[in-house]
């Protein structure tokens, strides 16, 4: 029971992200937030693809013990994707809101997330291992969760600023996204339920495509 849903929702979840994104990019009308928000999109569902399809063969035949090298390797791909999907979001503020300058804001997110990439890189993560260090886990979560945060700052105040409906709770989104995704990485190998809140953690991250999506088709007329 537990293969069928999870297969079936991955697979609806996948091909709605990829399939929005790349809507977004061919129907932006050149307006270039919008069509950076679709590759953002493609980043997002084809980053989740490499963890999310190998966990989906795995749940449907053997079991999730005889795939840990392809889902050690998914998830080493995701964590990196995921890091892209931040940076491409943190540009999307600065084209719909129309910031220039602040230099510093960019060097920030994009130490935060070279940080991100380097610690995702070291061999010490045993990303191919079953018994993946949890120290690890946190060390290469700090810059990223940083990133969010500041990404969550950001959209806050701007969306509240300058009356921003369509986008006025694209900082919850994120703010869910990892509320729900933190406890999976601190909790998850000693109680294996906690894994379900990654669930939850994916429909933030559709909510927040399809934020994107619907303020295109509103001001993209």
């Amino acid at each position: 029971m537990q293969a069928a849903i999870e297969t079936i929702f991955d697979a609806g979840y996948l091909i709605l992200v990829i399939t929005i994104g790349i809507f977004m990019i061919r129907h932006s009308g050149g307006v270039s937030q919008f069509r950076l928000f679709g590759w953002m999109a493609v980043v997002l569902g084809a980053g989740d693809s490499f963890h999310l399809i190998p966990r989906a063969l795995a749940l449907c035949t053997t079991g999730l013990e005889n795939y840990t090298v392809p889902l050690g390797l998914g998830k080493w791909i995701t964590s990196v994707t995921m890091t892209v999907f931040y940076v491409l979001l943190y540009y999307v503020w600065r084209q719909r809101y129309r910031i220039k300058g602040d230099t510093w804001l960019t060097a920030a997110v994009y130490a935060l997330a070279a940080l991100r990439v380097l610690l995702c890189m070291m061999p010490q993560n045993r990303w191919l291992e079953a018994d993946a260090p949890l120290s690890w886990g946190i060390y290469r979560n700090i810059p990223f969760a940083l990133l969010g945060l500041l990404v969550i700052v950001l959209f806050y105040r701007s969306a509240k600023q300058h009356g921003d409906h369509a986008f006025r709770w694209m900082w919850l989104t994120i703010v869910l996204s990892f509320g729900f995704y933190l406890p999976v990485v601190l909790w998850a190998d000693r109680v294996p339920m906690i894994g379900m809140l990654m669930i939850p953690k994916t429909c933030a991250y559709v909510w927040t495509v399809i934020i994107g999506y619907k303020a295109m088709k509103s001001e993209c007329k």
